[in-house]
């Protein structure tokens, strides 16, 4: 019985000690069903035929038992079918104890061990619960579909401080280490078919700091990522060994108003392989991005909400001329950047029944799947698509 069954299996069980107990003051069950339609024009960013598809499919199951007042055990297992953007199947986001270590009037410190999630960027505490993003899909420069997987969270412990004043304001700083698995699915959707070996993720480092001034409804936050992933080719394999270096840096701020809610991530990557396609191969990439976000919220069910996204893989190639010359002009030009406008709007029917939809302009394809080897057949520099979702959670 492999590692995602085994959890699943123990979702399963304490769901069924819950229904029977109804004593669930300690126990808590949560989960959500959201099914949707995405269509795109010029792009196999879902699907390779260029269909509206169904291809929108996420079903989860998180729950969290109370030990003590110290420890808390909690855990999250979900389904997911997004076509071309991530793998389909099952996988297990987070498993892990949670340890209240201090707590006063202004500090208060919590470890995380096992399967911890991500608490680092604005979004990615919430990214894999459908109700709780901002959006259907979320900005592809800073939260990339791709690497969904790794980056919701990893394998390892995580460090929470919280110091709070009334002076100085509230003062967030997390720090953790970890690794998350990777198997040949995800190889493929992120390398492409024809890399027949496996890349293993290594240890990998985040901090992250956010600070809220006293009675402000503006956050100010800076995040550090620092990875590693490791390629060992299989005779026959088109590639060769290789190394990749991923760094990854963003500064953000959150203003949270009655009716208005604004947020921007600024964010730099240096992005480092060796090998890989050939033994002495070397390359270093700065990509720069970011995005400014407008959610204004009518009244309490209904929110419109506008975007605009600009990223490049390479801050000194943004036209992506030398990505082409590079290539012999295999590769496009545009696949050097990604720009995206999107409009869009949710609306709640009831406390727990949601309706998204969103429609994106976009110029590019450097954050269309597979990244290392792109196919210009299926993407246009110029592409549209509009996602439509209903959510409901309990």
């Amino acid at each position: 019985m492999n590692y995602k069954v085994m959890c699943l299996s123990a979702l399963l069980a304490l769901n069924a000690q819950a229904q029977e107990g109804h004593s669930a003051d300690p126990l808590k069950i949560h989960g959500f069903v959201a099914q949707g339609v995405i269509d795109v024009d010029n792009s196999n960013f879902v699907n390779d035929n260029g269909e509206i598809s169904l291809k929108l499919t996420e079903i989860g199951l998180n729950t969290s038992y109370q030990f003590s007042d110290d420890y808390r055990f909690a855990a999250q297992a979900v389904y997911l079918n997004g076509g071309n953007r991530y793998k389909e199947g099952l996988r297990v986001d987070y498993f892990l104890i949670d340890w209240s270590a201090y707590s006063s009037d202004e500090w208060q410190a919590n470890l995380f061990v096992g399967r911890f999630k991500n608490a680092h960027w604005l979004h990615s505490s919430t990214r894999d619960i459908p109700f709780a993003r901002p959006s259907i899909l979320l900005p592809q420069g800073t939260y990339f579909d791709g690497f969904r997987d790794i980056a919701v969270g990893g394998d390892g412990a995580a460090l929470k401080l919280t110091y709070n004043n009334d002076k100085y304001g509230e003062f967030d700083f997390n720090f953790s280490r970890g690794k998350s698995p990777i198997d040949s699915d995800d190889a493929e959707v992120i390398l492409t078919k024809l890399a027949q070996g496996n890349i293993e993720h290594e240890l990998d480092t985040q901090a992250s700091v956010y600070w809220r001034p006293v009675f402000s409804q503006w956050r100010f936050g800076l995040t550090l990522l620092d990875s590693e992933f490791n390629y060992k080719n299989e005779s026959p394999d088109f590639f060769v060994d290789g190394r990749f270096v991923f760094q990854f840096y963003t500064v953000n701020a959150l203003y949270e108003g009655e009716h208005w809610e604004f947020t921007s991530e600024i964010l730099q990557t240096r992005f480092l392989t060796e090998g890989f396609y050939a033994a002495q191969f070397n390359q270093v990439n700065i990509g720069q991005g970011g995005y400014v976000q407008a959610v204004y919220k009518v009244n309490q069910r209904l929110k419109f909400i506008s975007r605009f996204e600009n990223f490049y893989v390479n801050k000194d190639d943004k036209k992506g001329r030398q990505l082409q010359q590079q290539s012999f002009g295999t590769i496009p030009h545009y696949f050097a950047y990604q720009h995206d406008k999107m409009l869009g709007f949710s609306y709640d029917f009831s406390d727990n029944l949601r309706v998204n939809a969103e429609y994106h302009w976009v110029k590019g394809a450097a954050r269309v799947n597979p990244i290392v080897l792109p196919n210009p057949e299926a993407n246009s520099e110029h592409w549209k698509m509009w996602a439509l979702q209903l959510m409901y959670w309990f």
